[in-house]
C-alpha cells in the first residue's frame, strides 16, 4: 500500500469514527468534521455558483443532513463521496430556478495560498479562464478528479450518473480544454 492510499484509509477511518460519534449527537464530532469539510466543499461548489450566499447555504443544508443521517451511512462509500454527493445535491437544489448562478467563476485570491509564486498563480487564472468555458457538469468531473482526487466511480456516485458518463465527460473537458488553452494563453495552437 502506497503512503498516499494509506493516509487516505487512514483519513476515513477517522472520518468513519466521526460520523459514529455524530449519529449519536456529539456536537464535537460535529464541529470537527464541519471544519474539515468547510473549505473542500466552498472550492467544489464555487465550480457549481459564484454566489457566495448560495454556497454557504448548500454547506449549511449539507450538514445539516449529515447530522440527520450520520447513522444511517453504512460505509459502502468513503466518507468522503458520502459528503460531496450531498453538498453537489443541496447545491443543485438551490440553484433551481435560478440558471444564471450555474457559471464558472475564477477562484477568489484568498483561495490562493499566499506564498504561492507570481508564475502559479498565472497558470491558476489561465486554467480557471479555459475551466470557466466548461459546462459545469464537465468542469465538476475535473474538479473533482483532478484537486479532490475522487475516481470514477466516486465521482459517479457523487453526480449520481453511471461511470461512462463520468469518462465521456472528462474526455470530453479534456479536448475543449486543450484547444482552448493555447488561444487563452496568446499561443498558436497550430504551433504547437
Amino acid at each position: 500500500m502506497s503512503e498516499l492510499s494509506y493516509q487516505l484509509a487512514r483519513n476515513d477511518g477517522r472520518e468513519k469514527e466521526l460520523l459514529r460519534k455524530i449519529a449519536r449527537h456529539d456536537r464535537r464530532a460535529f464541529e470537527a468534521l464541519y471544519g474539515s469539510y468547510y473549505h473542500r466543499l466552498s472550492r467544489f461548489l464555487s465550480r457549481l455558483t459564484h454566489r457566495h450566499d448560495l454556497i454557504e447555504e448548500a454547506i449549511n443544508d449539507s450538514f445539516y443532513v449529515v447530522w440527520q443521517k450520520a447513522g444511517e451511512f453504512r460505509g459502502e462509500a468513503q466518507v468522503s463521496t458520502w459528503i460531496m454527493g450531498i453538498a453537489y445535491r443541496c447545491c443543485l437544489k438551490s440553484l433551481r430556478g435560478d440558471i444564471n448562478s450555474v457559471l464558472g467563476v475564477v477562484l477568489d485570491e484568498e483561495m490562493l495560498a499566499p506564498e504561492e509564486p507570481e508564475f502559479r498563480r498565472d497558470e491558476r487564472d489561465w486554467l480557471n479562464q479555459g475551466l470557466s468555458h466548461l459546462p459545469a457538469d464537465q468542469r465538476l468531473t475535473l474538479e473533482l478528479a483532478y484537486y479532490f482526487g475522487h475516481s470514477c466511480e466516486e465521482i459517479g456516485q457523487i453526480m449520481e450518473c453511471p461511470v461512462n458518463t463520468v469518462k465521456a465527460r472528462m474526455f470530453r473537458a479534456r479536448v475543449k480544454l486543450r484547444n482552448l488553452l493555447p488561444a487563452l494563453g496568446g499561443v498558436d495552437a497550430q504551433g504547437l
